[in-house]
């Protein structure tokens, strides 16, 4: 059988018999020149910041506590001004990180832990349940709770990214946290951005 437009890529061919037209860019994200852009700035001065942190596996925990302490110090802010809070494990940083931030006492909410695998499914229940805890945690308040959570195979991952040859995720989360909290406080301002919940 005999088709027509055949070898014409099918976002060319147009409802008309052997027509061609242009791919539209309609479906991609498209910015106009009249639109503002919005990215939160990395300087930590006037932002009031909380730390949850895990004690089990604090090998790890307190190398990550250091790497943030240090990144809020390094954007302008100062490590004496943020409270940090200790709970047992990662599976109990959850309650304590949506408390903090439904206060609204803090711009951002860093959660540090450590999660390594062994051998049974432990492992999977409680880095799962630390994410889905800490993302609701951010969702239900209105304020951005950081996921600082270290899920690695062994102890010398954890390491390695506790400040070891892959740098510190916990620096990386308190920059991550100054980010979001700059953002939220622009849009707010503007009145393009929900306050925080219950407020």
């Amino acid at each position: 059988m005999h088709r027509l437009n055949a070898g014409i890529p099918p976002a060319k061919v147009s409802r008309g018999l052997g027509h061609t037209r242009k791919p539209s860019h309609s479906a991609g994200f498209k910015v106009s020149a009249s639109s503002k852009p919005y990215v939160g700035s990395l300087v930590a001065t006037e932002l009031k910041f909380a730390i949850v942190i895990a004690r089990f596996n604090d090998l790890v925990t307190k190398l990550l506590l250091e790497g943030a302490l240090e990144a809020f110090d390094r954007h302008g802010g100062d490590r004496n001004e943020v409270d940090v809070a200790w709970v047992p494990g990662s599976f109990e940083l959850p309650i304590l990180a949506k408390a903090l931030a439904k206060s609204g006492k803090y711009d951002a909410v860093v959660a540090i832990g450590t999660v390594v695998r062994g051998s049974t499914t432990h492992y999977e229940a409680v880095a799962n349940a630390a994410a889905g805890g800490l993302l609701g945690a951010g969702q239900d308040s209105g304020v951005p709770v950081i996921f600082g959570v270290l899920t690695t195979e062994t102890m010398e991952q954890a390491l390695d990214r506790a400040g070891g040859k892959t740098g510190n995720k916990g620096g990386e989360a308190a920059v991550t946290a100054i980010e979001m909290a700059n953002l939220l406080r622009t849009l707010r301002s503007e009145g393009k951005a929900a306050d925080v919940w219950g407020k």
